[in-house]
């Protein structure tokens, strides 16, 4: 099968958060299991050119149709660990991929409608038609919709769209003129509610709610989400949309790099290991606890990786620190703050904390230390409000790191609880689950897993390797997206026979 991604991230050349490593990682496994695919990118002055290999001129003379008039555009090639990606570079004064960051203009619904525009014009101007184009998020809400009301129309009818939403929070709010930008144009025709125009501003378009309404499958990133969508505040008003095309909606969940994250050959860490010897994992959070000056003592040793921000739980991530210093356990936190607030607070923390060999604070991300911190810890603490999917935990189960959950998104469908879980049997759980967003829900899991350290060794060890044994690859859910694939395809082929 013939695959095109169209995002704007791919890890790790382009790398904000997780959509940049969903669309590397799926692009490698479906690749892997016989299929060719091709990532389609915006060319952003700021994204990572060192992890580009190869790169030449693939398309010199691209005119994108733009209000009225035309954008011309190059059209780059390279291979991206593997991957081969096109980076399209507009040449306009609106200097739109040319902005130092990746996000965060004002202007950010016109800069993805008109990548959306140039993708589906490169697809269509170099005769290329894959069976299915898999475009992600608000970024790409409307090329569905053009390749529909536009392309169909100029030899792209043949095309399928899988649409996946990574976040529902963010879902390109705009006004009449991306209509006008991009040549969709009929106002009338496209505020009507069953279109474009957002649920709740009849003033709006939606383009994510666009994505739903006109690609053929849509997908997000855990079951559990997808039921959170659609019966919960965590849809973000698209509650009702997400019901009505409910046959062409479901939850697939992501999986990670068995490659990159694997204990037994990681790069970063001094001790390889698996679920059959486990012995090296000692060795690991001896040398965590060498580099980050913590006492080297028989304690257990939590940690949380990840942004700080209201999303993550950041209050009981505050609040864990100091439950784990009462409970007489060891906490390192490796995270940067999404805003100025909560960086204040986590910066007068470490101060506070400074001379306290129980606990490091490291604000701020590292990619090498934050592998050392996966294998040297024995407990990792992901207390979001909301979770789409959540890595963490399936990297903390690949490194014999028991998980201490919130119940809601991805991580319901990933932990099971060791002394609740109803839906497994007793050898199949993995972790800890609470459900409160409270200091008294958090504590209860922690102290559950704590004790349990101290008290039970062999059966916290025990609880270490049923995780372990788990398999959070993209093998599986690379296979679930190739049968959607293969769904749409066929169900198209139906409709065109009837």
């Amino acid at each position: 099968m013939y695959i095109v991604q169209i995002a704007s991230e791919c890890a790790p050349v382009i790398k904000a958060g997780g959509l940049g490593d969903v669309v590397y990682a799926l692009s490698r496994e479906l690749e892997i299991q016989g299929n060719t695919v091709e990532i389609i990118l915006p060319m952003y002055d700021c994204m990572r050119y060192d992890h580009i290999w190869g790169l030449h001129d693939a398309y010199r003379d691209l005119s994108v149709p733009w209000y009225g008039g035309a954008v011309h555009c190059s059209v780059y090639c390279g291979w991206v660990h593997g991957r081969l990606c096109f980076f399209i570079e507009p040449h306009s004064q609106d200097n739109f991929f040319h902005r130092g960051c990746y996000y965060g203009c004002d202007d950010d619904n016109m800069r993805f409608a008109f990548f959306s525009k140039a993708a589906l014009e490169f697809l269509h101007r170099s005769n290329k038609r894959p069976d299915v184009i898999h475009c992600h998020d608000w970024q790409t809400g409307l090329v569905p919709v053009m390749l529909f009301e536009i392309y169909k129309y100029h030899g792209m009818e043949y095309q399928r769209v899988c649409y996946t939403i990574h976040n529902f929070k963010h879902q390109g709010i705009a006004g009449a003129e991306i209509l006008q930008a991009t040549g969709l144009n009929q106002e009338a025709y496209y505020f009507q509610y069953e279109r474009l125009r957002d649920n709740f501003n009849p003033f709006a378009i939606n383009m994510m709610k666009g994505g739903i309404i006109y690609s053929n499958h849509v997908t997000t990133v855990s079951p559990h989400h997808a039921w959170e969508a659609r019966f919960t505040d965590i849809g973000y008003g698209l509650g009702h949309t997400l019901h009505s095309f409910q046959y062409k909606f479901k939850g697939v969940l992501n999986g990670i790099d068995y490659d990159v994250w694997n204990p037994e050959s990681d790069r970063y860490i001094p001790g390889h290991y698996s679920k059959d010897n486990l012995a090296e994992k000692a060795l690991n959070k001896k040398a965590l606890r060498a580099r980050l000056l913590l006492r080297d003592v028989d304690k257990p040793l939590i940690c949380y990786i990840g942004r700080l921000d209201d999303q993550k739980g950041v209050h009981l991530v505050h609040h864990a620190i100091y439950h784990s210093l009462f409970k007489d356990a060891q906490f390192v936190l490796l995270g940067s703050a999404t805003g100025a607030k909560i960086n204040a607070q986590f910066q007068h923390e470490k101060r506070f904390l400074n001379d306290n060999s129980d606990v490091h604070l490291e604000l701020g991300f590292n990619e090498e230390l934050s592998h050392l911190i996966y294998a040297g810890a024995d407990m990792i603490v992901v207390p979001s409000n909301y979770e789409p999917c959540g890595l963490t935990q399936m990297i903390g189960f690949r490194y014999g790191t028991v998980p201490i959950v919130r119940g809601v998104g991805g991580l319901i469908n990933t932990v099971f609880d060791r002394d609740y879980d109803q839906t497994k049997s007793p050898e199949k759980r993995n972790g800890y689950v609470f459900y409160e967003s409270n200091y008294q829900a958090l504590e209860s899991a922690m102290d559950r897993a704590i004790g349990l350290w101290y008290d039970y060794p062999e059966e916290f060890r025990k609880l270490v390797v049923q995780g372990m044994e788990y398999d959070y690859s993209w093998n599986i859910p690379g296979a679930e997206y190739l049968d959607i694939y293969d769904y749409i395809r066929h169900k198209w082929s139906e409709v065109i026979a009837a």
